[in-house]
């Protein structure tokens, strides 16, 4: 449960410290012979300087740019300038923590927040300047990160995930009643990692409190999971009134829903209900793709592998018809031209993190790397601005131009020509800025 400490910070800091932001002396920051990768384009531009001013790219120029008193120079010598990477699938804290350690009863926010800061700070460090968190106690980890107390990307929060009873968010023991009945809220539900909530009224109460703490999305499950004790796969999650009063909420605050959800049925059912983006999908018949492309509906999903050496054998067993959909996914979304975007959706296995940026390459059999490192870059970044007024960082982000923010990472080598320099950032990324802010520099 939320503190009277955190809930000072989180009113100190959305109160004062964007005034603290204004009175900050702007840097300036110049990479002098770069090729960029604009997060659109097919191919790399030619030799070029990139002026950062603040937290914005001010100018991209063929023509030697002045430098100025105070300025900063990175030679670039003919590495790659290209947007940070962004993974809209990500939980902070699931995926920080094993399920063991999740269990324990010596759990604290103090410990949630001691791991998810150590895999924050490594998050960005592999090049990751920009992630969706898709639902857990998140809120304290981005006060931190947005404070400058702790190093880590740019978050887009969901907060609490939102499940009907015996859902895939239902992670009571099997010990724990029903709140509704009995009275007391479960663990989970303590730890702001979930709000059980049945009926039009209940979700209503739990979106908005999420909205409170400043969700910049809200995210519903819809389907069954395989992470989860009480759901099959298959079934389908909250009735239409119920979802259709989270999209009503959300959209009030002028932002959307997305759903965990793998089957055409309840994936139908969202987008009648007026949901805007579908997590995961990897059951969904050509059908109903075809709806969700009619309707301009975001496909976020993942390329999972069938099994982890630490993974759950329930869970394991649990996966198998989404493995085998996901065969069939994938080529599928490409061919149709989705609106598709990427994420990881590690979840109690942290020593997976490490393998965030090699995820990337899975998508290799159906992309070109042109492709990809738009979908990780720019068409991640569209999605994130679904947010609307509710996205906790006004600007561009996903290109390289002028105007945009000044999520940077200079690579050694032409990604586009080679991915596997993606997944290897501890010497292939020689600098990664976030917000204007210069967080590793190897070229000295």
């Amino acid at each position: 449960m939320f503190s009277l400490r955190s809930i000072a910070i989180l009113i100190f800091t959305c109160l004062f410290l964007p005034l603290y932001a204004q009175i900050q002396e702007s840097g300036s920051i110049l990479f002098e012979n770069v090729r960029v990768f604009d997060g659109k384009s097919k191919d790399l531009s030619g030799p070029v300087n990139v002026w950062i001013e603040g937290n914005k790219i001010r100018s991209i120029s063929t023509a030697p740019i002045p430098t100025a008193s105070g300025m900063t120079k990175i030679q670039g010598n003919g590495k790659t300038l290209m947007p940070g990477l962004i993974d809209v699938h990500v939980h902070m804290a699931f995926g920080s923590l094993t399920m063991r350690e999740m269990m324990s009863p010596m759990l604290s926010e103090g410990v949630i927040m001691e791991k998810v800061g150590v895999g924050a700070e490594k998050m960005l460090m592999r090049g990751f300047t920009s992630v969706r968190d898709a639902g857990g106690p998140i809120f304290p980890l981005k006060m931190g990160v947005d404070s400058g107390k702790i190093k880590g990307p740019r978050i887009w929060p969901s907060g609490a995930t939102i499940s009907q009873t015996a859902g895939h968010g239902d992670f009571r023991t099997p010990e724990e009643q029903s709140r509704r009945f009995f009275g007391e809220p479960s663990r989970a539900e303590r730890f702001n990692a979930t709000f059980i909530a049945d009926g039009r009224d209940e979700v209503l109460t739990a979106v908005r409190e999420n909205l409170r703490f400043g969700a910049s999305q809200i995210k519903l499950m819809a389907g069954g999971g395989t992470s989860s004790a009480y759901d099959p796969v298959d079934v389908t999650q909250y009735t239409f009134d119920e979802m259709r009063a989270a999209v009503e909420a959300a959209e009030d605050w002028g932002t959307y829903v997305m759903v965990h959800a793998y089957t055409p049925r309840a994936v139908q059912r969202a987008i009648k209900a007026g949901v805007k983006c579908v997590e995961h999908g990897q059951m969904l018949d050509e059908k109903t793709l075809r709806l969700m492309k009619r309707k301009g509906i975001w496909l976020s999903t993942q390329n999972l592998r069938e099994s982890t050496p630490n993974m759950d054998p329930q869970r394991v067993e649990k996966r198998k018809p989404v493995i085998e959909g996901q065969a069939k996914l994938w080529p599928m979304v490409q061919k149709m031209k989705l609106k598709i975007a990427w994420g990881t959706d590690f979840l109690f296995e942290p020593e997976l993190n490490e393998q965030q940026n090699a995820y990337i390459l899975l998508l290799q059999q159906w992309f070109t790397n042109a492709e990809i490192l738009k979908m990780v870059t720019h068409d991640n970044a569209e999605l994130l601005q679904l947010s609307g007024l509710r996205s906790p960082y006004p600007g561009k982000l996903g290109v390289v131009e002028e105007g945009a923010l000044a999520d940077l990472i200079l690579v050694d080598g032409n990604p586009l020509a080679d991915l596997s320099l993606i997944a290897n950032p501890a010497e292939k990324f020689v600098v990664i800025m976030k917000d204007g802010k210069v967080y590793k520099n190897m070229v000295e």
